[in-house]
């Protein structure tokens, strides 16, 4: 099977024996996926692929340390995620550990060069093609531990722990901010809430901290684990799951479903996670369970909740954003 995406086809023309490499955040590709080699990676839905081939997969919040005989890094559009997966691998891996660096030209591949200098790397380009660079380097012991990429900031009266690639990195987002501001005149104080697509736990911990018993969702295992050190940091209890929409959640109903879902997947607009929310979540919903959500006014989501539920209303426009309220029937 040949390559589909733009990076793994570079990478398919290379004479490099990549058997037993590991391949840290790539994306979706039937050819890698079939390939040879270990995942490493926070995508819920990229472990999943790997996982139903019987490959072999790793997330960074293991306690084993893998050592393969070389290491891919395919290139993060968020720059300060790309940096923490050199920290972490050269952290983690052993010293001397060839490193090939992957990623598209638009999404800031060639600033790779100047961040391998800064951190003492020596490295080299390998090939371009398909408007995708390859660079070669290797790993080595930094002075920059992983951990520190790790930073908390105040909103809403919350301490929010943030991580680079986590939704809202750094700051509440402007569409979560006018979400919380609908929140209090329709959500009850009590029963059990739902938070799909969690980020840095911003809502979790709002709805927690409201007396709502709370699950939150996210397929980015680094939202997760934000969420997680958000709960703690504010003395809250919750059950935060990385899993993709609503796998591992059958059978299972709420009160209510809050939700500030994504619709980019890197830099191309993909509604897909969005409309499995909204199409499945009335089966996720009590009687007279509600969906909350908000999204960029732009977005056509009037229609699938019209299909899902039967009807909604708007509770807020900006212009900017949207908050929308359907009832399970």
């Amino acid at each position: 099977m040949s390559a589909e995406t733009p990076v793994c086809q570079l990478l398919e023309r290379q004479d490099a024996d990549y058997r037993g490499w590991l391949w840290v955040a790539p994306p979706r590709d039937r050819w890698l996926e079939g390939g040879e080699g270990e995942l490493l990676a926070a995508d819920r839905a990229v472990l999943d692929a790997w996982s139903a081939r019987g490959r072999p997969t790793h997330t960074p919040f293991e306690a084993a340390d893998p050592a393969p005989p070389g290491v891919v890094l395919f290139w993060p559009k968020a720059h300060a995620l790309g940096e923490w997966w050199l920290l972490w691998l050269c952290a983690r891996l052993p010293t001397g550990t060839p490193l090939q660096v992957v990623g598209e030209n638009q999404g800031g591949i060639k600033r790779v060069l100047k961040v391998l200098a800064a951190l003492g790397l020596g490295c080299r380009k390998v090939d371009s093609a398909r408007r995708c660079t390859l660079f070669a380097s290797r790993l080595a012991r930094l002075d920059i531990a992983p951990d520190a990429a790790w930073t908390a900031f105040e909103a809403e009266g919350l301490t929010l722990a943030s991580h680079p690639g986590v939704f809202g990195h750094g700051k509440l987002d402007d569409g979560t901010r006018l979400l919380l501001e609908r929140l209090p005149e329709v959500l009850p104080s009590e029963g059990e809430a739902l938070d799909m697509g969690c980020g840095d736990g911003i809502l979790a911990a709002w709805l927690a901290r409201r007396g709502l018993d709370i699950t939150a969702v996210d397929v980015n295992g680094f939202a997760v684990e934000a969420t997680r050190r958000t709960l703690a940091a504010n003395g809250l209890s919750g059950e935060a799951r990385h899993g993709d929409v609503f796998a591992g959640l059958e059978g299972r109903r709420f009160d209510a479903i809050v939700s500030n879902p994504p619709f980019h997947q890197e830099r191309a607009i993909d509604y897909g996670p969005a409309g499995r929310l909204i199409r499945e979540a009335p089966a996720h919903l009590r009687p007279g369970g509600q969906l909350v959500l908000v999204a960029n006014a732009f977005l056509p989501y009037p229609a699938l909740l019209e299909q899902a539920f039967g009807g909604f209303e708007i509770l807020a426009d900006d212009r900017r954003f949207r908050v929308y309220r359907a009832v399970a029937r």
